[in-house]
């Protein structure tokens, strides 16, 4: 390794308001290794990063690139540093080929030229290994082509130093592996590269260091093959905590949803789902896998009412009384109030649910509202539920008047995902609660899930990492393009043979 940093970290400290985001923060990433930036939601990681790529500039401190100090106060700034930095949410133009957004921005003199252009997106494509089709559309395109693009454009842009803020958050197993080949052989080429991530088994299979950020505050940094899980889950939380997910048996379960032969077409009118059919049973957490795009999404939505049904039907069998109410009859609003609840965390937390310049305790009431007995809403009830999801979920927030707007990422979907929890469903289907929190976030949830599961509630779990998949779930339900290939059960399957389930299935449905 070539022990020139590419970027120095001198007692950087950043506020906003009151708030310490980051505080006097020193560390170094260093040309050909891949360095992991972990710590809890609301850690200041991606606020470390925005400073180094110009989004926002240090209150305290020093920037070094290359052995020399570097004024960065805007991305502009960074480019000319050779430094890019690929964000959690894409910033591309749908309706653009790769191509014309890779070079959208840039400053040439005369007209640009396309063919120019392609020809060097392809070389870059492979010289590290990317797949991607020059001329194809944006809205045409995977999640993990859209980063590729991103990718591609700071490539192209000459950089040499590249952060990758939360990259795996919603790519499938195989994406995933096909992202890292690309990240080895960028560090092969001598790049600098830091990746914030949650996922502690990528850590280890990825970098070459691991940096613990807690409370903004740098913690220190480890060689990761001298360490492990354990070690660095203490450094990130402060404090020992199990990592192991509590699977108790299935007590007293009784049929709650029965959904026969169902299929449903997309807003598109494409068909998504085709002749699904199961059974999801109280005190029990029924997992679904299948690669992104499989219509997990779809089958959750045709539930709680929000997508039309073509054929088929969805049973709600009432508990006490046993009495069966047919869904597809009714609204969302009487699926809600029957107790079947969805809590499904988008690549865009903001965009589904949450208000973001509402308070905590707003965004609590915008799911009680309705029941208000005067135009006076009241406000007790939900200020007391926003202070228990803060305080079970560990929300890092300055109060519950705070601006939902004004979290991290990970505490808005702490807040998302609480407030479904806090509902007592009998039936909660949870899609994807744990995307993009940190470890220890992440187990609060699964504990909360079991403790649903061991109120006697249904819980149908759509998650993406089939390690979590085969150790918190009693059975599991594989979706390959919008058809179920098999029901495993959790504690006897094995990833590899879910895995095969998840690319089963018709190419059209």
């Amino acid at each position: 390794m070539n022990k020139t940093p590419a970027i120095e970290l001198r007692n950087i400290t950043k506020t906003f308001g009151k708030v310490f985001a980051n505080r006097d923060v020193s560390l170094e990433v260093f040309y050909g290794e891949i360095l992991s930036l972990l710590g809890e939601n609301g850690s200041g990681k991606t606020t470390l990063m925005n400073m180094i790529a110009g989004i926002y500039y240090p209150d305290e401190g020093q920037i070094l690139v290359n052995g020399e100090e570097a004024v960065i106060r805007s991305p502009k700034d960074a480019f000319r540093y050779k430094i890019g930095m690929i964000h959690q949410h894409f910033k591309l133009v749908d309706v653009f080929t790769a191509t014309e957004n890779v070079i959208l921005g840039l400053k040439e003199k005369g007209r640009y030229d396309i063919k120019k252009a392609r020809e060097k997106v392809k070389a870059i494509s492979e010289q590290y290994g990317f797949e991607i089709d020059p001329d194809k559309k944006i809205y045409e395109m995977s999640v993990s082509e859209k980063q590729t693009v991103e990718i591609i454009k700071v490539l192209y842009r000459g950089a040499d130093i590249l952060m990758l803020d939360e990259p795996t958050a919603v790519l499938t197993p195989q994406e995933t592996e096909k992202l890292f080949k690309v990240l080895r052989k960028m560090k092969e080429a001598g790049k600098a590269i830091v990746i914030i991530t949650h996922k502690l088994h990528e850590v280890l299979a990825i970098s070459d260091r691991v940096s613990v950020l807690r409370k903004g505050a740098y913690i220190g940094t480890l060689e990761t093959a001298a360490t492990n899980e354990s070690e660095l889950t203490e450094m990130m939380v402060g404090k020992k905590i199990s990592l192991n997910i509590d699977r108790t048996d299935p007590k007293d379960p009784e049929e709650r949803l029965i959904v026969a032969h169902l299929s449903c077409m997309n807003r598109e009118g494409l068909k998504v789902l085709k002749d699904v059919s199961f059974t999801a049973y109280s005190g029990e957490i029924l997992g679904i896998a299948g690669i992104a795009g499989s219509g997990q999404r779809e089958l959750l939505e045709t539930i709680a009412g929000l997508q039309p049904i073509t054929d088929g039907g969805i049973q709600y069998i009432t508990p006490g009384t046993g009495i069966i109410e047919n869904l597809r009859d009714k609204t969302p609003m009487e699926i809600r109030a029957l107790g079947v609840r969805l809590s499904f965390v988008p690549e865009d937390r903001l965009g589904m649910g949450l208000v973001g310049n509402m308070d905590i305790t707003e965004n609590m009431m915008l799911r009680s509202y309705r029941r208000g007995r005067s135009v006076f809403l009241e406000k007790k009830a939900p200020k007391s539920l926003a202070d228990q999801i803060i305080e079970q979920l560990e929300v890092v927030t300055p109060s519950r008047e705070t601006a939902v707007r004004k979290l991290s990422g990970g505490n808005v979907q702490k807040v998302l995902v609480g407030r479904e929890i806090a509902a007592a469903p009998t039936v909660l289907m949870a899609a994807y609660p744990v995307r993009g929190l940190d470890i220890n976030s992440s187990y609060l949830i699964y504990n909360l899930l079991n403790e649903q599961k061991a109120n006697g509630v249904a819980v149908i779990f759509v998650g993406e990492d089939l390690d979590v998949l085969v150790e918190l779930c009693d059975r599991i339900l594989v979706i390959g393009h919008g058809e179920v290939t098999g029901i495993v059960d959790g504690r006897t399957a094995k990833k590899e043979e879910i895995g095969l389930l998840m690319t089963k299935g018709g190419s059209k449905v």
